[in-house]
């Protein structure tokens, strides 16, 4: 088990090749507004991002896709990709989570060798599926055998380090700086992973009108870094 927990957890390289590097999912625009501007704001967004969106779109969505691949109802993940993309209204966020899923479902496909990675990129090969980095991840954990919450955990952890290692780039912070934010945010995502696990399908899509504004907002920033 051990083994498989820390092939899955190689996933969660920041360095790992999925073009998480180039989205912000809004925060450059809370950068640009002077809202976010130092460890201390951008903690605070960081959690807010954590609890209020994460949770209930791509963990949930992580855990209910575990739930499905455990009772082989393999149209309820097609569904919840389809709720996954069209429900994400920002185009750029949109359009830059689909490009992630792509890229992690070639390169896990290629790791892994997993069955129903194949399938999934066959789905959207055919344009039956668009593809989102939470269906595959959890692909990924559910064949390796890694427990639900373990494979909730490392997605939400992946999803911030990466954040944190952008944030580091754009406001700046410096690179002690965001590791201590990263060891802070430890507690916080075992507290997300165990909420999650008590929501329910109904729970699905409710996102800070925030967040999505500054995602939509982004295309007309004046200077950026990031694609979105």
């Amino acid at each position: 088990m051990e083994n498989k927990v820390l092939s899955l957890f190689q996933l969660c390289d920041s360095n790992f090749p999925t073009g998480a590097f180039s989205q912000s999912f809004g925060l450059e625009t809370y950068i640009q507004n002077d809202e976010v501007h130092d460890s201390e704001s951008f903690a605070k967004w960081l959690q807010i991002y954590l609890s209020e969106q994460l949770v209930y779109s791509d963990g949930l969505a992580a855990s209910i896709v575990y739930d499905a691949l455990q009772e082989e109802d393999l149209e309820k993940i097609w569904k919840l990709d389809r709720m996954l993309t069209v429900q994400n209204f920002a185009r750029e966020s949109r359009d830059g989570t689909q490009r992630m899923g792509d890229r992690l479902l070639n390169i896990s496909e290629n790791i892994y060798q997993a069955p129903m990675l194949t399938v999934y990129r066959e789905r959207i090969k055919n344009k039956q599926s668009f593809g989102h980095p939470a269906i595959v991840f959890t692909m990924v954990g559910h064949f390796l055998g890694v427990p639900k919450e373990t494979t909730i955990l490392y997605y939400l952890y992946s999803t911030i380090v990466g954040l944190v290692q952008n944030a580091v780039r754009a406001i700046p912070l410096g690179q002690t700086a965001g590791q201590k934010l990263i060891y802070q945010f430890q507690d916080n995502l075992t507290r997300a992973t165990e909420k999650i696990q008590k929501l329910n399908e109904e729970d699905f899509g409710i996102i800070s009108p925030g967040l999505e504004l500054s995602q939509m907002q982004h295309e007309r920033v004046n200077i950026r870094i990031f694609s979105s």
